[in-house]
């Protein structure tokens, strides 16, 4: 062989080699990689995490200083983790009312005749984008993502220069703040703060007439899927194609006339039903099709088939009543807060709860990232969503309007996951004439954004218009609780407060219960607490926690319950693992405890 060519293959191996090591060390400094839309995913996008520049605004004053120009600030932060976090490599833990964000990026000239949008996953709370120094929009919400079609504002192939501001002031009890603590220090069921960007950031291509998004509707009983898309822009002659998929073999599809809203029904021959028995999922292709049948949008989707639905007080799943044994899920991390450090991560939670008898959870005071969904339907695990609704006033209209916002793009974006069978807008509310009016507003918007799923209006303490009934209780000794709990003279059943709306025979959910303190090694911290007096020992904790569940177990009209908790969340350490994740206790014996239900409730089956 010549030298000439020995060198160049000698050349080309090494280009590889070093192609290869810089993907790896890419993927290694891209932290979250991973798709986070797995129910809309599109093949063009790019994510944006990883390093950007920073700085703190204490005086609030950076649109003065002009900080929308910025080319750089001075410091650096790990995005998608927030400034309170040890990931984001900041670990800044006071309140910050103000920040800014800075990177950038550059748009594929692949790209060339698309929609150039950009994705926030989560940004905690207010936020205004520039790019180039112009303002392209605003949003307002902590815990709901939200995009803006840049399109115009960038050149292909030509760096651009991305600036978000971030406002939060999470104490003046106007904005949803979930679990996050008005003192400087964590305290009682408060933890440590969120700032700012906390999700995925990304950019992603899609046709000018483009699918924007699709609600997935399961008609388990007639054996269908009703699709309701909506769409970037529609012309004449433009067509939706769906094909739903089982395996690699297309099973049935459907054309209609695209329109925004219209909907699109896909029958199916003896569907498979999801259920957490058989977690079965269908793929799903959308295409947009114009009107000379050349595919402009593609979009890749799952969906599970399976109804939720209440006879007298019972929760249905599939035709089947089922009795729910639920855990209490904050979604925080001790190096993330309320960033998972990985996608497995998330995964490794939901198979956590499995392993101590769960059959799913509470998410409670904290809207999940749509990966933590996609887990869900996998493993087959059910859930009630729930907002962050703690932090704002009851008797404020403009917390109301920044409540109701928010909210309605929660259920709008997570309406299709088919392990989501309730939602849960508020948490232990105090009731009120502005209260009950906002409580009514989220239970009635709810309804219109989501027919399909039971609304629990308030966990705990002040009903107003329920579908479940619920109550929480944390009474330690097993004689007493079962003699709260036990249907009196006053009350068929227990509940928090006599005002509230009355019980009618709704399903009926202990949905907080236990929370008995055990510490594993040393204290988190010298506030750290538990509900009651903590057991002694091993034992007197094993006997305790299947004393309270046996008199849930004994009681009929109780559908279900939800321990506290899944794992310890700073000083409140009553966890089954630990902060960390490690474990506490011998699992087997906590299933076998946890995993009994009552012999009346009959096992959901797959149609498999």
């Amino acid at each position: 062989m010549r030298p000439f060519h020995t060198f160049r293959i000698g050349m080309l191996f090494i280009i590889l080699i070093a192609g290869i090591i810089s993907n790896q060390v890419f993927a290694q400094v891209v932290p979250r990689s991973e798709y986070p839309r797995p129910q809309f995913e599109r093949a063009e996008w790019l994510n944006l995490n990883g390093e950007w520049s920073y700085t703190f605004d204490f005086s609030k004053s950076g649109l003065e200083k002009n900080f929308a120009d910025s080319q750089g600030f001075k410091d650096k932060i790990i995005v998608p983790f927030c400034p309170e976090s040890k990931s984001s490599g900041v670990g800044y833990t006071d309140f910050i009312e103000a920040m800014w964000y800075q990177r950038r990026f550059e748009v594929p000239n692949a790209w060339n005749g698309k929609r150039v949008i950009l994705h926030f996953g989560a940004v905690d709370y207010q936020s205004d984008l520039f790019i180039d120094g112009k303002l392209v929009g605003s949003h307002w919400g902590g815990t709901s993502s939200f995009s803006f079609d840049i399109t115009k504002y960038v050149t292909l192939g030509k760096p651009q220069n991305l600036v978000l501001s971030v406002k939060d002031n999470v104490r003046s009890g106007q904005q949803p703040g979930g679990k996050q603590c008005n003192a400087l220090k964590s305290e009682g069921c408060s933890y440590t703060r969120t700032t700012g960007i906390w999700q995925t950031v990304w950019l992603e291509a899609a046709a000018k007439n483009g699918l924007k998004d699709c609600f997935v509707l399961p008609d388990l009983d007639n054996s269908r899927f009703v699709f309701q898309p909506r769409f970037y822009g529609v012309d004449r002659g433009m067509k939706l194609r769906i094909k739903v998929l089982e395996g690699t073999k297309v099973i049935a599809q459907q054309e209609i006339a695209a329109a925004d809203n219209i909907p699109c029904s896909v029958n199916l021959k003896n569907p498979k039903t999801w259920s957490p028995e058989s977690p079965f999922l269908y793929d799903i292709i959308y295409q947009v099709v114009d009107k000379q049948n050349a595919i402009t949008d593609e979009v890749k989707g799952y969906a599970g088939m399976r109804k939720v639905h209440i006879e007298g007080n019972k929760l249905y799943l599939n035709n089947q009543p089922i009795f729910l044994r639920f855990v209490l899920d904050q979604g925080f991390y001790p190096d993330g807060i309320w960033t998972a450090p990985t996608d497995a991560a998330l995964k490794q939670d939901i198979q956590f709860s499995m392993d101590a008898g769960f059959n799913g959870a509470r998410l409670h005071q904290k809207v999940f990232e749509e990966r933590f969904h996609y887990w869900a339907d996998k493993l087959g695990y059910l859930t009630w969503g729930e907002s962050s609704s703690w932090g704002i006033s009851n008797n404020d209209i403009e917390s109301a309007r920044n409540f109701l916002s928010e909210w309605n793009e929660i259920v709008l974006r997570d309406r299709s996951y088919p392990s989501i069978i309730g939602w849960s807008p508020f948490n232990e509310t105090g009731g009120g004439i502005q209260h009950n009016r906002m409580v009514s507003d989220a239970f009635t918007a709810t309804k219109m954004i989501d027919p399909t799923r039971p609304v629990n209006d308030a966990s705990g303490y002040f009903h107003v218009m329920p579908d479940l009934y619920t109550a929480h209780n944390y009474e330690q000794n097993p004689e007493e609780f079962k003699k709260q709990l036990s249907p009196s003279n006053d009350s068929p059943v227990f509940n928090n407060n006599p005002k509230q709306a009355p019980y009618e025979g709704q399903p009926y959910f202990l949905d907080e219960y236990g929370g008995i303190k055990w510490v594993s090694g040393k204290a988190f911290a010298e506030n750290t607490w538990g509900y009651g007096d903590g057991p002694k020992t091993l034992d007197e904790y094993y006997d305790r926690l299947e004393k309270l569940t046996n008199v849930i177990l004994s009681i009929d009209y109780i559908s279900g319950y939800c321990y506290t908790q899944l794992t310890d969340v700073e000083q409140e350490q009553n966890g089954i693992y630990n902060y960390n994740r490690t474990k506490k206790f011998d699992m087997s014996r906590i299933k076998k405890i946890l995993q009994r239900q009552p012999a009346s409730f009959s096992l959901p089956k797959g149609k498999n």
